[in-house]
């Protein structure tokens, strides 16, 4: 379980000090939260402070009971928390397979890595001697990287925007990916996104403005609001989650 009380994160600009998140509180225990939002609503700085990239101005991390609020990327990794960024990071001289290994932090063999390709939809054979560099797409990046966290099978995954950059077809192999993984990962996923097809599988929305959080609650609840159009937030949504 997640908790985030009194969250606040402030950056320095032109010499003053600016607000990006402000007494934000949250606790995660649903398998499946995503995190939507007007762009520049702090979203992406939310993810970056509980996977451990960030550290908050004021306030407290805590996961599973235990403060984290100090603990860097690494540590929390270790404590059970993945991070999924926007880009996935390309690995030139590292292949697929020595990539799921790392992952899964144990020797695992030929099949077992296979096995991860495949639950994301990517044969096997064809990608687990291929290199992690510029050879591969947009697409098949993500959902590599979806299988070294489905290795990893960490109690919390978080990803930053996973369409970002794929094209129709990827991001619709990608939901079925997440559709799947909804039904596999042992543990909680927290996505940030945009897109309604995202938005419609998760168990619970929580609405981010202006560092601010502004509905949060069961699909059923918060997507309605969205898709009809609720004042402030969703006038900066219709773009992206049709």
């Amino acid at each position: 379980m997640l908790e985030l009380q009194h969250i606040d994160f402030d950056v320095a600009q032109d010499g003053e000090e600016k607000g990006i998140l402000h007494d934000v509180n949250l606790t995660i225990r649903e398998r499946f939260v995503a995190i939507t939002g007007p762009n520049g609503g702090g979203k992406s700085t939310l993810a970056k402070l509980i996977a451990g990239i960030l550290t908050p101005s004021q306030g407290r991390i805590l996961f599973d009971g235990e403060d984290i609020t100090d603990l860097n990327v690494t540590e929390r990794a270790r404590k059970g928390i993945s991070f999924a960024f926007q880009q996935p990071v390309r690995f030139k001289g590292l292949t697929v397979k020595d990539l799921i290994t790392l992952a899964s932090g144990r020797n695992i063999g030929v099949p077992e890595a296979c096995a991860y390709l495949s639950e994301v939809g990517l044969c096997a054979k064809d990608y687990i001697d291929r290199e992690v560099d510029a050879s591969l797409s947009g697409g098949e990046l993500k959902r590599i990287e979806i299988a070294t966290i489905m290795a990893r099978s960490t109690s919390l995954s978080v990803f930053d925007e996973p369409e970002a950059g794929i094209d129709l077809w990827s991001f619709s192999n990608l939901i079925q990916v997440f559709e799947h993984l909804h039904e596999k990962i042992n543990g909680s996923i927290l996505i940030i996104s945009h897109q309604e097809r995202i938005l419609n599988i998760a168990d619970r929305i929580i609405v981010l403005s202006a560092g601010r959080v502004v509905n949060d609650g069961p699909r059923k609840d918060v997507l309605p609001t969205l898709l009809g159009g609720a004042p402030n937030v969703c006038s900066a949504l219709s773009d992206k989650v049709r």
